[in-house]
């Protein structure tokens, strides 16, 4: 449906210019159109411009900016401020993370947490995205990966919710065992550690899934067999060489796991105890309680995002070196 005309000019080669069929065409052809998004189209920075301008007002609007204004009220005495006098900026709202142990508990846990999660995740997710990338035919492959994203095209709470079914104490889980007579009461397994673990790793297996899919379909086959044939086991096999290719896979989704983990809230609500508190939930009491502590609130915040940030920052680092990337 496109054919191009060619243009000479006195300083430039032919210029294959397309012309296009139909109310493209017309559309194209209009003076309308020639005097506006065409003028702007011949261009080249102003398409640049233009290409790039929604993801940075993306980015700038929705990400940066929030985490500025978030950063700036941690500062301030008070939130909103006062109509008369505005508000003084102090370093209190920080100092009382460090002078409260009620707060630093939580903190150090939602970084256990997180870390525990992260490398089950990795463990149960791994072989799966090996079958999945290596062992499933690859006319398959897609079905196969299907299949396994279609419990998260719902919502994050009919999953959490599904969990709950799963390990009530008339839950699935329950009742299973009662009737294969390993038990004779329900075994307590919600509003616990477990609990709150294997709901998290059920909601987050999607993240570490995709990225270590992606790395270990790109391994070269022909390397497993020239190791078989040099008498590698198949345990070496793994170590020497798919553990070493599929690094940038690992890296990527430990990374999303841990920092979407950390930050992890209706799951705690829902799933954990009284004993398992973590940190985004003292930061929501913050900020929804009557005394207006916005700025502790915000304080806790920024603690959080610098301290996970650093700590995936030095993970990239240590684990991935130089030339690891985010998929």
């Amino acid at each position: 449906m496109v054919d191009t005309t060619t243009i000479r000019t006195r300083t430039a080669e032919p210029l294959r210019v397309p012309r296009y069929a139909g109310w493209i065409g017309k559309t194209v052809g209009s003076g309308l159109y020639r005097h506006t998004i065409g003028r702007l189209a011949d261009s080249r920075p102003v398409r640049l411009a233009l290409l790039a301008g929604v993801p940075l007002f993306w980015i700038a609007a929705l990400h940066i900016g929030p985490i500025f204004q978030m950063g700036r009220i941690s500062f301030m005495a008070d939130y909103p401020p006062s109509p008369d006098g505005g508000s003084a900026y102090t370093l209190a709202n920080y100092k009382l993370f460090f002078s409260d142990q009620l707060y630093f508990v939580p903190f150090l846990r939602s970084l256990v947490f997180a870390a525990v999660v992260t490398l089950s995740t990795l463990v149960v997710v791994y072989p799966v995205a090996y079958y999945v990338a290596k062992i499933v035919q690859p006319k398959n492959r897609v079905r196969a990966l299907l299949l396994l994203l279609i419990p998260f095209w719902a919502g994050e709470l009919i999953r959490t919710f599904s969990v709950i079914m799963l390990l009530a104490n008339r839950g699935a889980v329950n009742v299973a065992l009662r009737e294969l007579g390993f038990i004779d009461r329900p075994i307590p397994m919600l509003y616990t550690s477990f609990s709150l673990s294997f709901g998290v790793i059920y909601l987050l297996a999607l993240y570490m899934l995709l990225p270590l899919y992606s790395a270990i379909e790109k391994i070269p086959t022909q390397l497993v067999h020239a190791a078989a044939d040099l008498g590698a086991s198949p345990f070496q096999r793994f170590r020497r060489v798919i553990l070493p290719l599929s690094k940038d896979g690992i890296v990527s989704g430990c990374s999303l796991v841990y920092l979407t983990s950390v930050g992890v809230f209706a799951a705690p609500l829902l799933l954990g105890g009284p004993n398992t508190v973590i940190f985004p939930e003292v930061i929501a009491t913050l900020f929804h309680s009557s005394n207006d502590k916005w700025p502790e609130g915000a304080a806790f915040s920024m603690l959080l995002l610098a301290v996970s940030l650093t700590t995936v920052g030095l993970f990239m680092r240590v684990i991935g070196g130089r030339s690891v990337r985010l998929m």
